[in-house]
């Protein structure tokens, strides 16, 4: 069965030429592979050469009581032949498995938008699990949209038939029916797919070619039905891109990728310490994977013992590098003071997700900033850094490598849920490109009298990096406060003084080694700035791209230094009227800046476990300026949800 409403804007925004831009969210339960279905739908667009953003959005339950809304898993992507900064605002198309995916996603979808549900599992009991008195797809609630109801799970048993697969078998192809019907209406490839299912069941031949017959068919429905209206072939031009090797990539596999190059430009082998914890665990995946680079791998018994093993690695001439996310981050807080004590290299890489405590596992949220510039016990500095999208954590994480060894620190990566899990393209750099930065470790007495002075700091404040067993060398380590150059254990006030003074000195001196904040977007004084960090890039920028063509005077600034910021950032912000600070916490950031630099920041918080949407900040934003609806003259708004929510524009 296909049903449509009347005509809709979604079909006036795609001209016949194709849109510039579209956003699918695929949506069903835990268990109908929407995950996998949306990540081959990525390789397909990837190989299409469209631009693109994902943003999987999955229940923290390991399985949920089928049907139910708290077991939804949905994936959305945002492609095009435009530049692509975020997973989307309000989606075109949903593909709904079920009641309570449509239930769930519905609301997000566009006015106009197309929803394509699966009648065969519209049944009494799941409607009811839904929470639904009555089907949706005849009551009239979904008039708004174009609806194309029709049964999947009977047309994907159909598919199967002839590979004589038991019901529940059967009806797991039905992710790759869907996807074949996704494949068609935007004219992609399905070769890829095939591939990749021979490759995935090598061991099962038969699934692999039910799975292969499901998605073939989902594509000839596509092809042959007679459908009314909404249901039709869309081409989507590849996007406009510099010549090279691209690939698609998550935060989590740019983060490894990055943390194996920057001990490679050190010279360094790597040891990684790590204990399983949700966004984070995937670099640990990776990074197993990566052996014939002098990584060694390490998932320890607990938190603390992940942080320490880290530590002594670095202790024994190697680069230490740990990852956690927020409750985890919390247990390794001694340890990290013990690095600081030490003035070992570490890194440590915070994937942040809602908290407090073990609060939201599987969502978003950049609410772990205090904990990464204040959270340890004593005065203890450390550098914090930003990675802004999934390939930027490359570089990022380069860039905390460099800062370990080069200034004897652990430094702090932040990203969070949303950046380890979305992924988008990436142009892969030439290896010849990056600078190295090579280790030195003292060889020799750098004291006259022969005895090592372990403690000795050099014009930057760093003292030197001492392998265990050098020959004259032997020196004491450890968490106690140290005396000055010998490191011998020393008490004295005047001591603990100066040392604290030292390691100070030594962080506060990185922000003379970092590069000058530059304007993301826009010029460097005016009447608002829009400053952000961290995964709030993407929905800022194009925020204020749309508000700059309206006319207003307003800017994009995005740090990825959080502590020590760069030098030249206060006089920045300096130059402008009004301070803007969107992050998805409760202000974090904003009293950073206040603290920093005595600015009137003003905060946009959000902490729904969800990204930004572009129209939240673009709201926010208009408050500043007179004459633009919804301005009610420039108050100082607390969350997101008080804004007014502006019709949706295209990104």
């Amino acid at each position: 069965m296909a049903t449509s409403t009347a005509k809709h804007e979604i079909r006036e925004t795609w001209s016949e030429a194709g849109p510039e831009t579209v956003v699918v969210r695929f949506a069903g339960d835990s268990g109908d592979g929407m995950q996998l279905t949306g990540g081959q739908f990525t390789l397909s667009t990837a190989l299409a050469g469209n631009d693109l953003a994902t943003f999987p959005d999955f229940p923290a339950e390991i399985r949920a009581p089928q049907g139910t809304l708290f077991g939804v898993s949905a994936f959305q992507i945002n492609f095009g032949s435009s530049e692509i900064t975020t997973a989307g605002d309000a989606p075109d198309v949903l593909v709904a498995m079920n009641p309570a995916a449509l239930k769930t996603n519905v609301q997000a979808l566009k006015p106009g938008g197309l929803v394509i549900v699966d009648t065969g599992e519209f049944t009494k009991r799941n409607l009811e699990k839904a929470k639904y008195e009555a089907s949706p797809i005849d009551d009239g609630s979904l008039a708004k949209w174009d609806v194309l109801a029709f049964d999947i799970s009977e047309l994907t048993m159909e598919s199967v038939k002839p590979f004589a697969l038991g019901m529940k078998e059967a009806l797991r192809c039905k992710n790759m029916w869907t996807l074949g019907l996704a494949l068609w209406m935007f004219d992609r490839d399905r070769q890829p797919l095939v591939d990749w299912l021979n490759a995935k069941f090598a061991k099962n031949p038969v699934l692999a070619q039910a799975n292969i017959a499901a998605l073939n068919a989902g594509h000839a429905y596509g092809e042959t039905a007679e459908l009314a209206g909404p249901l039709r072939k869309l081409h989507v031009e590849p996007v406009a891109s510099e010549p090279g090797l691209y690939r698609t990539i998550t935060g989590a596999e740019a983060v490894s990728l990055g943390l194996v190059a920057g001990a490679q430009l050190a010279g360094l082998e790597m040891f990684f310490g790590g204990y399983p914890i949700t966004p984070a665990s995937a670099i640990l995946h990776n990074l197993v994977k990566m052996k014939e680079f002098g990584v060694t791998t390490f998932q320890a018994e607990d938190e603390i013992a992940a942080i320490c093993a880290a530590i002594g690695a670095s202790y024994a001439g190697q680069l230490g590098v740990t990852s956690s996310s927020g409750p985890g981050i919390a247990l390794k807080g001694e340890a990290m003071g013990l690095a600081i004590m030490t003035e070992l290299p570490l890194v440590i890489v915070n994937s942040q997700r809602g908290g407090p405590s073990t609060g939201l596992p599987t969502k978003t949220e950049q609410s772990d900033l205090y904990q990464a510039v204040y959270g340890r016990n004593g005065d203890a500095p450390l550098p914090v850094i930003a990675a802004r999208s999934p390939a930027d954590a490359f570089a990022c994480a380069i860039e905390a490598c460099r800062l370990a060894v080069e200034y004897m620190t652990p430094v702090i990566l932040l990203t969070d849920g949303y950046i380890a899990n979305a992924s988008e393209p990436w142009k892969v750099p030439d290896p010849a490109a990056f600078t190295p930065f090579p280790v030195s470790f003292l060889e020799e007495s750098n004291n006259p009298d022969g005895k090592v002075l372990p403690y000795r700091r050099d014009e930057r404040g760093v003292r030197p990096w001492i392998k265990p067993g050098t020959p004259g060398l032997m020196h004491r380590i450890g968490g106690i406060e140290k005396a000055i150059d010998t490191g011998n254990i020393d008490y004295a006030p005047d001591v603990h003084q100066a040392q604290t003074d030292a390691r100070k000195a030594k962080i506060d001196g990185i922000a003379r080694a970092i590069p000058a904040q530059e304007v993301a977007l826009g010029e460097t004084s005016g009447k608002l700035a829009v400053v952000g960090w961290g995964s709030t890039f993407g929905p800022i920028h194009q925020a204020v791209r749309r508000a700059r063509r309206k006319g207003l005077e307003v800017s994009h600034v995005h740090v990825r230094h959080v502590w020590p910021l760069p030098a030249n950032l206060g006089d920045l912000l300096g130059g402008f009227a009004h301070v803007l600070v969107p992050e998805m916490n409760t202000g974090q950031f904003k009293t950073v800046l206040r603290d920093q630099f005595l600015i009137d920041a003003v905060p946009l918080a959000k902490t729904s476990g969800q990204p930004f949407a572009i129209a939240e900040i673009e709201a926010a934003i208009a408050k500043f300026f007179d004459g633009v609806p919804g301005n009610e003259g420039g108050e100082v708004f607390v969350n997101a949800t008080q804004l007014p929510a502006p019709e949706i524009e295209r990104p």
